[in-house]
């Protein structure tokens, strides 16, 4: 992989006919200690979004509650701030109900990307993507704030392209049944997950859309295990939640990144 170059090229290539691209701005490392700290320098030194980070290896990377996010040579590590609609975030319920979850549209848009290239792929919730029951990537979306004021959003990924898993977890290359499939390469994936994230940002003042294309997609669990108890996944709700029941018993689960 020849760096920021080669993955601009890529993108261009393969443009999603469903979202308008970004301007998107690229820095390649071939290794760093995580692209999230990378990502935190290149926006205190006031560059503003679309921006990414794409590593070929990193060192201390960390995936959901901090835990270590293995991340070998052949998979794609990448941490972006992209625009997001300032009027997503106003404080008024009419806005709330109609805008999308960064997790949930984020979600949809790298499964929408996975689907082009005939995988069958649900969302594990909150922000992990599957194929045939093992996880293919991971996501870790969030809203930039500074004080009350909308920055955009952040999201980090990891998605497992040609390199070895770990047990539970499957590669690209496996999944479409070639060791060399060309998709597999960190440039088309990188190119795969930018496209996802524009139909993400597009898509962030349809919450309902959403919504439905996430819960279409939702893996229900059959023994959803919290707060010592085994429930039903149900669904999904327009702000990320997940709703759960037992007998009679109906939760509200929230995940906040």
């Amino acid at each position: 992989m020849r760096g920021a170059g080669t993955i601009a090229a890529a993108l261009r290539q393969g443009a999603s006919p469903v979202a308008p691209a970004l301007p998107w701005r690229l820095r390649w490392r071939s290794v760093t200690a995580s692209t999230e700290l990378e990502l935190d320098r290149w926006l205190a030194s006031g560059d503003r979004p679309p921006l990414a980070v794409i590593a070929r290896r990193q060192t201390h990377g960390h995936g959901q509650q901090g835990r270590l996010w293995q991340s070998p040579p052949g998979g794609l590590w990448l941490s972006a701030a992209l625009p997001w609609p300032t009027d997503t975030a106003i404080a008024t319920a009419t806005v709330r109900a109609s805008a999308a979850a960064p997790t949930l549209a984020v979600a949809v848009g790298l499964a929408l990307q996975l689907e082009r290239l005939g995988l069958p792929v649900q969302i594990k919730w909150p922000n992990d993507l599957l194929v045939h029951g093992r996880k293919l990537a991971g996501t870790l979306p969030r809203l930039r704030w500074r004080g009350d004021r909308l920055l955009g959003c952040r999201v980090g990924v990891g998605l497992n392209g040609c390199n070895r898993v770990p047990a539970g977890a499957i590669a690209l290359a496996e999944a479409l049944r070639r060791p060399h499939h060309p998709q597999a390469r960190p440039d088309r994936l990188a190119a795969l997950v930018l496209r996802g994230l524009e139909w993400a940002a597009a898509a962030a003042h349809q919450g309902e859309l959403v919504r439905r294309q996430a819960e279409q997609r939702l893996w229900r669990d059959p023994a959803h295990g919290y707060q010592g108890r085994i429930w039903q996944v149900v669904g999904l709700q327009v702000d990320g939640a997940l709703c759960l029941r037992a007998g009679e018993t109906v939760v509200i689960r929230r995940r906040d990144f």
